[in-house]
């Protein structure tokens, strides 16, 4: 299977880049900038793509690779900063801009034979960016140009090296992804080969290969990314799986019993279940920082894996839901790209861990998963439930868990996502749950003075849930969810709505 590169030079955006890439049927996957050459070597990518970053290519300790990935006799596209650096090291000029580009412009092609065969002219393009390259390196022309950039686009089709100054990876540069599959298609000569069918023959027979006849220990979250998990465990080995799903006291109302009894009837699946959530709280106890609460819960679920390996006998592998956005997000690429959080799958598993990690989709984005779990026959109404965190309602809980925060959290919880559901706006959000944050805010209620707790109510629209929108939802269901969590969940006497994008913030609070 070819696949494509990409190196890390700090942008938030490079997981998108390896996200488009794969839409257009190339398997891509994302590496720090630091990756040896004699690996690029041995590894041998069809092509390379060089991400953006924050940096200047003349600053002390900027990302700079070594330059003899341009001797590899493969495709370079060079993204932002990944032009500028490609302009640099082969030999061209790099200047700071008079006028710096932050938002939209209008891009003017100068050819159409090569990178922007099939462009139109004052398309839409969106730049990030205050350096620009001044003189292009030998062997390159100029193909594109914005009124503030003239040297938006540069080829040397003879190498096949190509730069872009913009983002073609955002959905603000509206001929983005056909500028992605020119450099794939027409100009690397790369195959759609990627799909989901592929991903499950090949990797059922890399789980048989890995496992053997051995056991396997996967843990169930109640979420889409552990089940489909165990679903292609389940094809690679049979009844050598075996699940368990730990009743944590994080989860939603009433969420323990009723997914039980899917796993066993409607999956087919070998699920003991695990009553811990006294366990889970008492660990909790007294704990404000969100990495603590995610590692404490980590260490808790391998603790509780392990004790139930001993009892089945013989069970050297634990099986994770691990997906790509949780090892970005947790930054062992160790690019420059900045660590956003420890997800308790990554960061949190302990040192002297007893187990071989068995993660079938640690190299797959969110809808790539969903996409798997209706190519497994996962029905539609799990496949499409929102994301559900790992640690539950401990990150939904803003300061110390306890038995009365996790009751006032699972009512309100309840009640956003029955009014959602009633709206029909269900299936049109990524994610929609309360966070209760550990402050307290006077109110009047029944002419009595109150000083009671505060709920946010979260509603976002995303693709990957890498980058995410706030939804605009109608006054009249705000409205209602916040009667209905004011009147009903005792403790609570304001509602907040977040406004907050991804980035700035992140989707969960914690």
């Amino acid at each position: 299977m070819e696949k494509v590169y990409i190196l890390d030079f700090g942008s938030q955006l490079t997981q998108l880049i390896a996200r488009k890439v794969r839409e257009l049927g190339v398997y891509s996957e994302i590496f720090s900038f630091q990756r040896p050459v004699s690996k690029l070597k041995k590894e041998k990518p069809a092509a390379l793509i060089l991400s953006g970053g924050p940096q200047s290519v003349y600053d002390e300790g900027a990302p700079l690779p070594s330059p003899e990935i341009f001797e590899l006799g493969i495709p370079v596209l060079g993204i932002c900063y990944g032009l500028q650096l490609m302009a640099y090291l082969l030999g061209g000029k790099v200047s700071s801009s008079d006028k710096r580009e932050y938002g939209f412009a209008e891009l003017e092609v100068r050819e159409r034979t090569g990178l922007l065969a099939g462009m139109k002219d004052q398309g839409q393009v969106w730049m990030s960016h205050g350096d620009k390259v001044e003189e292009v390196p030998p062997g390159f022309v100029v193909t594109g140009v914005t009124p503030n950039c003239d040297t938006a686009v540069i080829e040397n089709r003879a190498a096949r090296f190509f730069g872009v100054q913009f983002h073609p990876e955002v959905i603000h540069t509206k001929q983005g992804i056909a500028i992605l599959s020119n450099f794939l298609f027409a100009q690397a000569g790369l195959e759609a080969g990627w799909s989901m069918g592929s991903f499950v023959d090949r990797k059922v027979k890399e789980i048989r290969a890995e496992v053997g006849d051995g056991h396997v220990v996967c843990g169930l979250s109640g979420g889409v990314d552990s089940l489909v998990a165990s679903m292609i465990i389940s094809r690679a080995i049979g009844d050598n799986l075996h699940c368990i799903f730990v009743d944590n006291g994080l989860l939603r109302k009433d969420q323990y019993q009723s997914l039980m009894e899917k796993f066993k009837t409607r999956f087919s699946l070998n699920v003991v279940g695990v009553d811990a959530s006294e366990l889970f709280l008492e660990k909790l106890q007294r704990v404000a920082s969100p990495e603590r609460k995610r590692k404490i819960i980590g260490r808790e679920f391998i603790h509780i894996f392990e004790q139930e390996a001993r009892k089945i006998g013989g069970a050297d592998f634990l099986a994770q839901g691990t997906i790509y956005p949780d090892v970005i997000e947790s930054n062992p690429v160790k690019g420059p790209s900045s660590s956003i959080k420890s997800h308790h799958n990554v960061g949190g598993l302990p040192k002297g861990l007893k187990f071989k990690l068995v993660e079938p989709l640690r190299k797959l984005f969110k809808d790539e998963v969903r996409a798997l779990g209706r190519e497994l026959g996962i029905d539609k109404d799990f496949i499409a439930q929102h994301p559900f965190p790992g640690p539950g309602l401990a990150v939904r809980i803003v300061g110390e868990v306890t038995k009365e925060r996790l009751r006032i959290i699972r009512e309100a919880d309840d009640i956003i996502l029955q009014e959602v559901g009633a709206a029909g706006l269900y299936d049109q959000l990524w994610q929609a749950f309360a966070v209760l944050l550990p402050v307290r805010s006077v109110g009047v209620m029944g002419d009595r003075r109150t000083y009671q707790r505060v709920v946010v109510v979260r509603l976002v629209q995303s693709v990957d849930g890498m980058t995410a929108d706030w939804f605009p939802a109608d006054t009249e269901l705000l409205s209602r969810i916040s009667n209905r969590v004011v009147n009903e969940v005792q403790g609570v006497n304001r509602v907040v709505y977040d406004i907050t994008s991804k980035p700035p913030g992140t989707i969960e609070w914690e």
